[in-house]
């Protein structure tokens, strides 16, 4: 499968990145680009984002998800995406945050063809694709972090993440104006998974609209 960029991501219509971009991926915003415009391109025309979106995909898609990492204090941190998609938010990540060793999951055979090609693409030596269930990880693939965006509510996103945290790390998920009633929805759910009681955070406080909060929760150490 082919999923080169186009010379000029605007032949894609892909917007300029917004200045904040710059702060956010630094150096490394070159390579931001290049996956703004596989998104736009490939990623459109293999089903993994809407042609809608293409006109936000910074605002909406790469930069609220890169900002996740403000998250991911720890560096060097393993941190595994379930049900990655497009490679949203883990793509972004990486991209966002070179020493960070990003797993993605995700269990259709396409996305995770077209994930392959998109971190062969943008040389991203801190990414490994899986293709498969998350459930099928649980025991032999764990990580300091473990993120999400869009697969599920939060009471059955938390059985398929929680099993792939290690000890003492954390659930981050990304959520939207949902975030407190869905994390009220998994109170019973954190306490049998001995998780806490959870807490939403907010970041990327930088960006414009629409703000980022991401649900945490921690395993306690064993």
């Amino acid at each position: 499968m082919s999923s080169s960029c186009p010379s000029d991501p605007a032949e894609a219509g892909i917007p300029h990145p917004p200045q904040v971009a710059g702060e956010v991926f630094g150096a490394r915003l070159p390579n931001a680009i290049r996956y703004a415009a596989l998104l736009a391109g490939t990623g459109v025309t293999h089903g993994l984002i809407g042609p809608r979106e293409v006109p936000r995909l910074w605002d909406r898609h790469i930069l609220n998800c890169a900002v996740v990492g403000e998250a991911m204090p720890v560096a060097g941190a393993r941190v595994i995406d379930v049900g990655s998609g497009a490679g949203l938010p883990g793509v972004a990540l990486a991209i966002a945050r070179p020493d960070l060793d990003v797993h993605l999951i995700e269990p259709m055979l396409r996305r995770t063809e077209w994930l392959a090609t998109c971190v062969a693409e943008l040389r991203l030596a801190n990414v490994t694709v899986h293709r498969g269930r998350a459930d099928a990880y649980a025991g032999s693939l764990t990580g300091r972090y473990v993120t999400a965006r869009a697969v599920a509510r939060l009471p059955k996103l938390l059985g398929w993440c929680a099993p792939l945290a290690e000890s003492g790390g954390e659930i981050v998920v990304m959520k939207g104006s949902s975030a407190a009633v869905e994390l009220a929805e998994a109170a019973v759910l954190l306490r049998s998974l001995h998780l806490g009681a959870g807490r939403v955070v907010t970041v990327g406080a930088a960006l414009p609209d629409p703000t980022t909060l991401v649900v945490v929760a921690r395993r306690p150490r064993s």
